[in-house]
């Protein structure tokens, strides 16, 4: 279990975040209690209360977003129980599709595939944005050599190509030691970026450590002055005295770059898909989905990542307010 410190959020949630993010697959979060006063002073005076449970699953790279969320929601509407699992967005989509969850969480956009399974299995869905992320490459803190890389740079590292891969192969001045890779799983929508922007379908290096659980990611850079690795932004922030961030075409991660679209081309927006018929059966998932767009951007901010446009927000609203 990968326990996380977290910032203090802004007045609009006004409350001490603590949090966890397991990278298992069957991982899974339920809040049942309330959170303190601060919390429970979110919520307008009158509202009503609710019961019910919400269920949902997907990537590891939103769930501090999702959990934080959570954690806070338990205050305003003790008596719903939200869960939220940790399957990677493949593996999220795999029980959406399955009729499984009322929402999945994703580091990438649906595939053409998975929305033609839905569609065959009868579930209609809307897709709402909660923040931005920027994938971020990742080096150990002795590595001095590669603290900048190109894009064509990343692409001479992690493509496969029947070589064992030396620092030296891409710089002769640099060492002449093999490099160690470390890469999120492939049920992971980061991975699926990642093939997209960088590899554009070309096979990873086969010498890669996958792992869907991203702390294992950190400790295997961490631990070796080869190593490399790339996950989620706010995995980064929470590890950064042990890693270096790799600047990508001169430009490094941080929330001006990722915001701005500078911080190219790995800066993404981060999704939680909504089944349209349980937002409108489950008064309890809407009021959920609700506050989660209410207050995803202060979550995002609190735990890492970076927030969206307002007018972003007020969008998904609206477009929430048509389903119900």
């Amino acid at each position: 279990m990968k326990k996380w410190k977290y910032l203090t959020m802004t007045a609009a949630l006004g409350a001490s975040l603590a949090l966890g993010a397991c990278g298992s697959e069957e991982a899974d979060t339920t809040e049942d209690a309330t959170t303190g006063s601060d919390a429970t002073e979110t919520a307008e005076s009158g509202d009503a209360q609710l019961t019910g449970t919400v269920s949902g699953d997907g990537s590891s790279t939103v769930a501090p977003i999702t959990e934080g969320l959570i954690e806070e929601y338990a205050g305003v509407q003790p008596d719903v129980k939200v869960s939220a699992g940790v399957s990677g967005t493949g593996g999220g989509f795999e029980k959406f599709i399955a009729g499984e969850t009322d929402f999945s969480n994703a580091s990438r956009p649906i595939k053409d595939e998975e929305a033609a399974e839905l569609e065959k299995a009868g579930i209609d869905y809307t897709e709402f944005q909660v923040a931005y992320d920027g994938l971020t490459v990742v080096v150990n803190p002795e590595n001095d050599w590669a603290t900048e890389l190109t894009v064509d740079q990343l692409k001479q590292l992690w493509i496969e190509d029947g070589t064992e891969k030396k620092w030296s192969d891409i710089d002769p001045s640099w060492p002449d030691e093999k490099v160690v890779f470390y890469s999120p799983g492939t049920d992971s929508g980061t991975y699926d970026y990642f093939d997209e922007v960088i590899l554009e379908g070309s096979d990873l290096a086969k010498a890669a450590t996958l792992s869907e659980d991203d702390n294992v990611l950190v400790q295997g850079v961490a631990g070796d002055k080869n190593a490399i690795g790339f996950f989620g932004y706010a995995y980064y922030l929470e590890n950064q005295d042990k890693l270096t961030a790799v600047k990508i075409d001169g430009v490094e991660p941080n929330n001006e770059t990722i915001e701005s679209g500078e911080y190219t081309p790995l800066s993404r927006p981060l999704f939680v898909y909504a089944k349209n018929s349980a937002l409108q059966e489950n008064e309890a998932f809407y009021d959920f989905m609700k506050f989660t767009l209410e207050n995803a951007g202060d979550m995002a901010e609190a735990v890492g990542y970076v927030k969206l446009p307002g007018e972003k927000y007020e969008e998904g609203l609206s477009t929430l307010e048509g389903l119900k």
